[in-house]
């Protein structure tokens, strides 16, 4: 079948991409500020005592915010495909700001005991929820809004704005450490960025307001009933599936080279936070330059050869980079191996969220995205720090290393026998369905 442009999707929708990437860069930008800046504010919520000690316990609320993701992935997911996904987007901005405020005022063990840890861990279960959704409204606005022929390559400023929050985190970090002192930070410097990241989705949920919703989830009639509900998306518990088993390589792989990758360079190749965190932000800003080229390349030859290369380049790669990573004393060998393991992630996380949001139809696309990949988030990417760090406390921290290549290896064998969604339909009605085979669209030229 033909499908055709409409004509306000004829060329890329710029204000489309830019109104989804906005709030998707504010929400992971309070998202992995608590990681980069966890090494100070590890101190105020839990006793004095062993560092790798005080990690742990950060590290396991970080965790615990991820096991929050299903629940919002589910909430907010059908509330995506019941409401529309400009409203999913400006809800999980809202929650967002909430959360990012609680951390900025919680109070520390030495003032409340662990009331502030309870806070603190109330503040990321928000987060969890408000990231759970996120992530599909996102995925399915860019989605549904990009031109025909062009999906990968919007797709992935979701990813772009990902990193770009991760940047503007660490850059404050750098900025910081160079203005306060080392016992400033600890004592109440780290509280800047999460003000300052409560303020900015304040000020994303005013230009969220004033998105138009995307005419494929506009157009959508059929289905009233069946939109975002659990029983409709058992209907295709065959992607949803897929969409678990192709994320678990991709988000371990991911989690360990971004949030985790400055601890680490830190706490086992010696160098110093700073250095540490400078290395991140030379990485992750030419990492994040490569997502559209990839996402483009993706809508010329396939989804499925990037992922293929990523499984295979992730399986085979993490040992040896990780090893000589903990190895290296310089910024210019860490930053290098540092960006060669983002190369080889790029090729998962610049179409992964286009090839989830092409596996399903439109009238249950958000709560198909959404909930498979917060449960495989869930169970990987939220412990991929707590499992390192536990290798690293048993004093077996290699055995991490194979750990991420096993899961690799797993997403390796789905990419392989999975079918290629580049020219699926992104179909109003259930004739039109991506999920059933053969149903592809020619794209209009």
């Amino acid at each position: 079948m033909t499908d055709s442009a409409p004509p306000s999707q004829a060329r890329t929708p710029w204000r489309a991409v830019f109104g989804g990437s906005i709030g998707n860069l504010v929400e992971w930008y309070d998202w992995f500020v608590y990681a980069s800046f966890a090494t100070y504010f590890a101190g105020a919520f839990f006793p004095k005592g062993n560092d790798t000690a005080q990690l742990l316990n950060t590290a396991g609320i970080f965790a615990v915010g991820f096991f929050m993701r299903p629940v919002g992935g589910w909430l907010l997911g059908r509330f995506a495909d019941q409401r529309g996904r400009k409203a999913a987007l400006t809800l999980t901005v809202t929650l967002m700001s909430a959360s990012a405020l609680l951390i900025a005022i919680a109070p520390t063990y030495d003032q409340v005991g662990y009331f502030g840890a309870a806070v603190l861990l109330v503040a990321r279960l928000l987060q969890g929820l408000s990231v759970g959704g996120e992530y599909a409204a996102s995925a399915t606005y860019l989605t549904e809004a990009s031109r025909p022929g062009g999906r990968g390559f919007v797709s992935s400023f979701q990813y772009v704005s990902m990193t770009m929050g991760q940047l503007i985190g660490l850059g404050l970090q750098i900025v910081l450490q160079h203005t306060m002192s080392d016992d400033a930070l600890h004592s109440y410097g780290w509280r800047i960025p999460f003000i300052v990241g409560a303020v900015g989705a304040a000020v994303v949920f005013w230009l969220r307001r004033n998105l138009l919703e995307t005419e494929v989830y506009t157009e959508e009639d059929a289905h009233q009933d069946e939109r975002g509900t659990i029983a409709e998306l058992l209907r295709h518990r065959k992607e949803a599936a897929l969409v678990i088993a192709l994320t678990m390589g991709g988000t371990v792989a991911y989690y360990t080279y971004t949030t985790y990758l400055t601890k680490y360079l830190s706490n086992t190749a010696g160098l110093s936070k700073s250095d540490a965190s400078l290395v991140s932000f030379c990485a992750l800003f030419l990492f994040m330059l490569l997502q559209p080229l990839a996402g483009s390349l993706s809508d010329r030859i396939g989804r499925r050869p990037l992922l293929i290369t990523f499984g295979f380049g992730s399986m085979l790669g993490t040992v040896p980079i990780m090893t000589a990573l903990s190895h290296t004393d310089t910024f210019t060998g860490a930053l290098l191996l540092s960006l060669a393991a983002l190369v080889i992630v790029t090729g998962y996380t610049s179409i992964n969220a286009v090839v989830k949001a092409e596996l399903f139809p439109t009238h249950v696309r958000a709560l198909g995205v959404a909930l498979p990949y917060a449960l495989a988030n869930a169970l990987f990417g939220g412990t991929a720090e707590y499992v390192a760090l536990w290798f690293k406390k048993g004093g077996a921290e290699s055995g991490y290393y194979w750990y991420v290549s096993a899961c690799a290896a797993v997403s390796l064998i789905v990419y392989l026998t999975m079918r290629e969604t580049r020219d699926a339909a992104l179909s109003r009605d259930r004739a039109d369905d991506p999920a059933a085979p053969g149903k592809q669209r020619t794209t209009a030229v």
